[in-house]
């Protein structure tokens, strides 16, 4: 049964009561109440408020509802309302949308999609356990003491990008005297609560009762208050805030007498104090990132992260108990002695990680900071990424007194900094013998083509183990490409000749744990070959200058990167003597000695972190003696296959290659003898083309070369 209703003088109510109504875009009615089972489908209608009673249903799509006076725009009280694609908006004294239990404690159910409802002292309202959903709308009080959503023992969703902003609080949790029930809030989706004026969310008790707000802020959803504080719980509120795989920046704010918690998980993120919070939970790579001094009753933890602050910073985080396993982000400043401070005055149990920041600064005197005190328990604490990185060492932390830990100066080693910069300075004169070698890698067999200019070429890799009795372990592996030219002088027969050369290489350096380096050698030289036809004897003398290009790449213990580069330059020479004898049935035997050295030019660089090396010149002086044995196969046709092994002894005389790091004299010293074995192919393709190939290896106590590998080619014209 439909009636009209006289409300007063010039606003009439039509009235539907325990029937369905049809309305479009022609009604002219003023205003709506439904009553008793009551339907109403309003589609592309214009209207007053609408008000749904006793169990009634209203649809509203496209609409546009304005509340007058006091009324709400849409008011739902044990029903249930969709509303689609609308325009709903009150006055200053009323809220846009209301949703309550009706007689009985009827509860409401209310959802509202891609629709905007303004009011203003509530842009709506929830209670008496009734559901409010929203999704792609938004909720707004429009008055500066105004509330975007006011709840008391109701439970609202907003989700897919929806907000609710009020002009005083975002949404204010109230009591309600006859429901024990909590009020949940839960934000999903990119939804955002903003506080104008004051807090994105208030709970208070007003000291009447303790109400209990479940607040849960999920997938990217935001809180905002203006006054910098995310939740504020007073007037004995209690309240508990869950936030998932979201970023929150601001402070949670717990007045005396109330109480709150605070969860965090799955990779979500606050920023911001959190005072007088009863107990935080930060689990599955959550962090809550402090901002200032911490003071928590109860610390649980399970695969998530405590930062306390930037690294100028630092902070002490008080807990009554800690438990769980967890990461806690810390820095500490030898120099000044500040360093942050977990004190757990009760117990602590579990197992837990510190993760300290590196610095490329040294300490200034041997000592030990505290950075762990517990009251009691059986916890753990250990170094995330292994000992802390600062300046030219690293240090370990160590426990004293059962419940205390310390990093300590006298457990040093040598840093991922350090050790690149040793290993950068250190590489020169491997990746200048790498590019030299013998003559008989360098062109092959040079008496198939006696005589004869020419050029050549050859490609060629190595690998080197330098051992820590070095004072640094690192790998280096190199490839590069060698090419010259030469002619015989008028002199001498043809059998002295002289030629250019020039090339490139590139080393690769692996020091482990994520630190790496790279030299980049670009070299020209010139070389002289004088070749004996009836003795035997040959003299090789080569002039090589190189431009190296350094570059390193170090892994800190807190997982940053830091880099450094500088340019050098070398010069070297090598002299080879040597006699090959001819035996028997092809056979041959060629026993050499070879003397080289180079210099490589000192260089003061910086890493990013602070880092500082100094590198004097680098030296080295490798004398060698060994011997090739061959045989010679005429295939005929001109065709000649000469395959060889060798055998050499080597030994590097250079020492006290001195490097300082942060004004730490490290000594850089590859002295010491080593073995060397080789094989090899020389082969005649034609009149004008030979080619060669080489494999080595050679071992001693601070070098290995597990593999080398060279092929070249020679054509004579």
């Amino acid at each position: 049964m439909a009636a009209l209703l006289l409300v007063s003088p010039q606003v009439m109510a039509r009235v539907i009561d325990n029937a369905n109504e049809t309305i479009g875009s022609g009604n002219s009615a003023d205003r709506y109440h439904l009553q008793n089972g009551a339907t109403l489908t309003a589609t592309d209608a214009h209207t007053f408020d609408i008000q749904v009673r006793s169990g009634s249903t209203l649809y509203l799509d496209r609409g546009h509802v304005t509340g007058s006076g006091f009324d709400d725009g849409v008011g739902v009280s044990g029903s249930t309302a969709k509303i689609t694609a609308s325009l709903i908006n009150a006055g200053t004294n009323a809220s846009g949308l209301s949703v309550g239990d009706g007689v009985g404690g009827t509860v409401s159910k209310v959802s509202v999609l891609d629709s905007t409802i303004t009011g203003g002292r509530n842009g709506g309202l929830v209670n008496g356990r009734s559901q409010l959903d929203l999704e792609r709308s938004s909720l707004t009080g429009t008055n500066p003491d105004g509330y975007g959503l006011l709840m008391s023992s109701g439970n609202a969703t907003a989700s897919d990008k929806s907000s609710i902003t009020g002009g005083k609080n975002g949404v204010l949790i109230l009591f309600n005297t006859g429901i024990s029930a909590p009020s949940t809030l839960v934000l999903d989706d990119q939804s955002s609560v903003i506080g104008q004026n004051g807090s994105a969310i208030l709970v208070d008790g007003f000291n009447i009762s303790t109400p209990s707000a479940n607040i849960e802020v999920r997938n990217n959803s935001t809180l905002e208050g203006s006054n910098g504080t995310l939740l504020e719980v007073k007037g004995g509120g209690s309240a508990n805030l869950l936030v998932n795989n979201s970023v929150l920046t601001g402070n949670v704010m717990v007045e005396a007498g109330s109480a709150g918690t605070v969860q965090l998980e799955n990779s979500a993120t606050l920023t911001g104090r959190l005072d007088n919070v009863e107990h935080l939970t930060v689990n599955s790579d959550a962090t809550w990132v402090m901002v200032g001094d911490g003071d928590i009753a109860r610390l649980s933890m399970d695969g998530g992260a405590i930062k306390l602050g930037d690294p100028s910073e630092f902070y002490t985080l008080s807990m009554g108990t800690l438990s769980g396993n967890g990461t806690f982000i810390m820095d500490a400043d030898f120099s000044t002695g500040n360093v942050d401070f977990l004190d757990v005055t009760g117990t602590a149990t579990g197992n837990h990680r510190l993760l300290i920041g590196s610095s490329g600064a040294d300490p200034t005197a041997t000592s030990s900071l505290h950075v762990v005190h517990a009251g009691s328990g059986d916890a753990s604490f250990s170094l995330l990424g292994g000992a802390v990185d600062l300046g030219a060492f690293s240090y370990d932390l160590i426990q004293r007194d059962s419940n205390n830990w310390y990093l300590d100066t006298t457990t040093r080693v040598v840093s991922p900094g350090t050790r690149s910069v040793l290993a950068l300075f250190n590489t020169a004169p491997t990746v200048w013998y790498g590019e030299l070698s013998t003559l008989r890698s360098r062109m092959g067999e040079v008496r198939m083509n006696e005589g004869k200019a020419g050029g050549w070429m050859r490609a060629y890799g190595n690998r080197f183990d330098v051992s820590a009795s070095a004072g640094v372990s690192y790998r280096q592996t190199q490839q590069g490409l060698s090419f010259g030219a030469d002619a015989p002088l008028p002199v001498g027969d043809g059998q002295w000749l002289v030629g250019l050369l020039g090339g490139y290489s590139k080393s690769d350096l692996d020091l482990g744990r994520g630190t790496d380096g790279t030299v980049n050698s670009y070299y020209v030289g010139a070389y002289t070959t004088w070749l004996d036809r009836q003795s035997g004897y040959y003299v090789d003398g080569v002039l090589k200058f190189n431009r190296f290009q350094n570059k390193s790449d170090v892994q800190l213990s807190d997982g940053k990167k830091t880099k450094g580069s500088y340019d050098n330059n070398g010069v070297g020479a090598s002299l080879e003597f040597g006699r090959h004898i001819t035996l028997d049935d092809g056979y041959f035997v060629e026993p050499y000695t070879q003397l080289s050295g180079v210099i490589v030019q000192g260089q003061d660089y910086d890493l990013d972190n602070g880092l500082s090396a100094e590198g004097d010149r680098t030296r080295s002086l490798l004398g060698k003696i060994g011997a090739t044995v061959g045989r010679n196969f005429d295939l005929g046709a001109g065709t000649v296959v000469q395959p060889y092994i060798r055998a050499a002894y080597a030994h590097e005389f250079a020492k006290n290659n001195q490097v300082k790091v942060n004004r730490n004299t490290f000594n850089n010293d590859l002295s010491g003898s080593r073995g060397e074995l080789g094989a090899g192919v020389a082969m005649t393709v034609t009149d004008k083309v030979s080619i060669h190939v080489d494999l080595d290896y050679s071992n001693g106590d601070k070098l290995e070369q597990p593999w080398g590998a060279n092929v070249g080619v020679r054509y004579s014209w």
